[in-house]
């Protein structure tokens, strides 16, 4: 007689990849919704962490089929490895984060110029929804910031202050940083994009003349050229005052939103050019200021290739 062998099947393993996939299908979609979306950040954070709390159950349970293939030989070896590809992405999310909130200083936002931070032309004002109330940095915190960001500190360029504010909104704009207020440059638009208006020429009509009351007009007339376009960096460096620029970006792979601020001060025959960036949500930025300051700067002393001092 036939002995036929029935092999059991994992359920665990079954449930694994369901979970799982919620997860994955849980973590795009509010991937999508943040940087692409009207989805907020607290909400964003809220729903990565369902997902990677889910992840983890589905690998959980995709251990133990796999435990159950290598006993019992049941069915469902495959459905746990699919379970632990599809909980790799909420978990590695996860695992950034964790590793960024164990390595970074516990701050929000950074600044170059540690001692007289630049002043926010508008301050900035987030509604935290279910993330904890955020307090004002210390100077404990900034000394904290020196220490885990050193290389972050102010740029001096040898220079003329248009040209470096030239160069800063060149750079602003291919970081996809818009700025919403400016103080100190005279000009209509603070993202530098204005262009002077053409003048026109004024239409005059001109009263009959008799031939015979004076001699015959000669034939070219020396026509004014307009004055020269005043322009407003120009009188703010007679001015000897700052130029600020406050904006706002999101980066560019989680859009995680900040607030960005630039200053430049003219000292003597240099340009001194301080950043001040926060994150809008939450106590622990994870980096993220640090790093778009960081990228910021960098960007400009190669736009600046040159003149840039210590």
């Amino acid at each position: 007689m036939t002995i036929r062998f029935d092999r059991p099947v994992s359920h665990a393993a079954r449930a694994a990849r369901l979970i799982a996939a919620f997860a994955l299908v849980l973590c795009g979609v509010t991937l999508i919704g943040h940087r692409f979306g009207p989805l907020e950040m607290p909400y964003f954070v809220l729903l990565i962490l369902i997902s990677a709390g889910c992840a983890g159950v589905a690998v959980f349970l995709a251990a133990i089929g796999l435990a159950q293939l290598w006993q019992n030989a049941a069915f469902g070896g495959v459905s746990a490895v699919k379970a632990i590809l599809y909980a790799a992405l909420p978990l590695a999310i996860l695992g950034f984060g964790v590793e960024r909130y164990w390595s970074r200083p516990p701050i929000y936002e950074v600044s170059t110029d540690l001692n007289d931070p630049p002043a926010w032309l508008a301050a900035p004002d987030a509604t935290q929804i279910w993330l904890p109330p955020r307090h004002l940095v210390t100077q404990q915190e900034r000394e904290g910031q020196f220490e885990a960001y050193p290389a972050l500190i102010s740029r001096r360029y040898e220079g003329a202050a248009d040209r470096v504010l030239e160069a800063v909104r060149k750079v602003a704009r291919d970081s996809h940083i818009t700025i919403v207020k400016a103080e100190g440059a005279d000009v209509a638009d603070p993202n530098g994009a204005a262009k002077p208006k053409r003048r026109t020429r004024i239409q005059t009509t001109r009263p009959a003349q008799d031939d015979t009351a004076v001699g015959d007009m000669p034939d070219f007339v020396p026509v004014p050229t307009p004055r020269p376009f005043r322009d407003g960096v120009a009188d703010l460096i007679r001015q000897n005052t700052d130029v600020v620029l406050q904006g706002e970006m999101r980066t560019r792979i989680l859009g995680l939103p900040c607030d960005v601020l630039i200053r430049l001060r003219e000292e003597a025959e240099t340009t001194l050019v301080d950043i001040r960036v926060a994150s809008r949500y939450g106590q622990n930025d994870l980096g993220v200021s640090a790093d778009t300051a960081d990228r910021f700067l960098k960007t400009l002393d190669a736009e600046l290739l040159g003149i840039a001092g210590s």
